[in-house]
């Protein structure tokens, strides 16, 4: 799928969280929930990029991945949704 993004809402996420949504598409996805908070279905996604845990939460339109926040995962996080294997 393609991801796709508002371009100030990627200059907002970079300045909050000094990492652009285009990184989105180098996400190793380890594990995906279903965030219920909202009307139309949104999602976050745990995984890791460049070996750093990140959270990244998306809602699909189509088929494309809309890119909302890309942002560090807490250890708790990852913990949670993403366990690794031993």
């Amino acid at each position: 799928m393609d991801i796709e993004f508002d371009p100030a809402k990627d200059a907002e996420n970079i300045r909050k969280h000094r990492i652009s949504l285009a990184r989105a598409a180098d996400l190793d996805t380890a594990s995906i929930v279903e965030d219920g908070r909202f009307v139309e279905p949104r999602f976050r996604a745990y995984g890791t990029i460049d070996g750093l845990s990140f959270c990244l939460a998306y809602t699909v339109r189509g088929e494309i991945i809309r890119a909302i926040s890309l942002r560090r995962a807490h250890a708790q996080e990852m913990r949670k949704h993403a366990p690794q294997e031993n």
